[in-house]
């Protein structure tokens, strides 16, 4: 209740008596088991007064808000706001706020779920998810992306009817995959979506419908395979890195363990994410993966400035928490595992920060050179980086500069 004495009496007021009045004390209950920062918390008390206040304006109840309802007050109140300068007018701050709004009113049964597949969609939908875990062995996050691509075919050129791909045209594909692109126009997303399709589309043959007309009608952007050389990080930029994280105020020991774990065991971000203290074996110098891409268990071997690194990680920085997981956030809302896109940002920052326009990708890629160039073999690298196909490590053949130069040829007319 600090916080909301703290406020103007006017904006105490239009929260207090307002429509949103009921749901202030699970809010700040909401707040306080996150442990946000007490300016955020007094920030979104802000933001609920001043959409409280242009509701009672427009004479609107709790049970009437919805995404539509928030994009109105953000991009047509906001705007033209004339309310007494009480009003908190930050967007970015309004925007999360009112998001914490909807999520609550939801747990609570006020407003209703976001509208999801139904019917004949969603059967479908669990069928072919059930098919892609059991059959394929593909990974949660695969699923989900190419479920949501398929989702949005379905629900758009079936919408609702009972699912008959045979009925499907070409001409329908053609033009989902067209307004895919206006949408989000980059090569990446157009083999996202066509990838998705063509999955898809091949596994109802496997049902009994004719789809090769459908199939035929789905073209990926050209991207020769093995066209293109592994952009790993040299000898310096590695130290530039090291260097950084060992630097960096902003928690150096886990950026570092990040690092290490990526750049010594080549795991996928992803990987990195979904580590748990259970996972490692100290006595034996071991970590075993049981979340990976490819859906398998694996047990590495934990290199000696890897675990040290960790170990530093955990006995030094790490939050308290009940939580399993390696790493979890340290920013509200706490007691939460951190996110793959985390992982992702921690590292990329690094890069950035210490010049190298790399990927967090590319350490994966530095420790397949490094082995290449020590003397491993194609077997022996796809074997540490768990790849299920020798093909995909057959690109790290174009660096192993020794074996190269004994097969090149002399250029014409030079002296050799």
């Amino acid at each position: 209740m600090e916080l909301i004495r703290s406020m103007h009496p006017l904006a105490r007021a239009w929260l207090l008596d307002g429509p949103l009045s009921s749901y202030v004390e699970a809010f700040q209950a909401l707040q306080e088991r996150g442990r946000y920062a007490e300016g955020s918390s007094a920030a979104a008390l802000r933001a609920w007064s001043h959409f409280a206040h242009w509701m009672t304006k427009c004479q609107l109840s709790a049970e009437q808000i919805d995404e539509t309802l928030v994009e109105q007050f953000l991009n047509s109140h906001l705007p033209r706001c004339d309310c007494h300068p009480a009003a908190l007018r930050t967007r970015s701050d309004l925007s999360a706020a009112l998001g914490h709004l909807l999520a609550l009113l939801r747990e609570q049964h006020v407003i209703a779920e976001l509208p999801g597949p139904s019917g004949p969609t969603a059967d479908e939908l669990h069928r072919y998810n059930i098919y892609m875990r059991d059959a394929r062995g593909l990974a949660i996050g695969t699923r989900k992306d190419r479920l949501a691509r398929v989702s949005q075919l379905l629900q758009c050129k079936v919408a609702g009817k009972a699912i008959a791909i045979g009925e499907l045209q070409p001409q329908d594909v053609r033009d989902f995959i067209a307004t895919e692109l206006t949408r989000v126009n980059s090569a990446s997303h157009a083999s996202a979506v066509t990838a998705a399709l063509r999955a898809y589309f091949r596994y109802r043959g496997t049902c009994g419908d004719a789809v090769n007309a459908l199939l035929g009608a789905i073209s990926s952007p050209v991207r020769w395979s093995q066209a293109s050389l592994p952009r790993a990080l040299t000898t310096e930029e590695v130290q530039r890195l090291e260097a950084y994280c060992t630097q960096t105020k902003r928690a150096p020991l886990r950026l570092m363990a990040m690092v290490r774990l990526a750049l010594d065991l080549g795991l996928r971000v992803g990987e990195i994410a979904k580590l748990e203290i259970g996972d490692f074996d100290w006595r034996a110098g071991t970590v075993t993966l049981k979340r990976t891409k490819s859906q398998r268990q694996d047990v590495l071997p934990l290199p000696v400035l890897t675990g040290q690194a960790l170990a530093e990680y955990v006995r030094h920085e790490r939050p308290t928490t009940t939580l399993p997981s390696l790493f979890v956030r340290r920013l509200a809302p706490h007691d939460k595992p951190i996110g793959v896109d985390g992982v992702s940002r921690a590292i990329g920052r690094a890069l950035r920060s210490a010049g190298i326009s790399r990927s967090c990708h590319s350490l994966r890629h530095t420790l397949a050179c490094r082995l290449v160039n020590s003397g491993s073999s194609i077997k022996e690298v796809a074997d540490v980086l768990r790849h299920r196909s020798l093909d995909t490590s057959l690109i790290y053949a174009k660096l192993d500069l020794q074996l190269l130069a004994e097969v090149a040829l002399p250029w014409p007319g030079s002296a050799s």
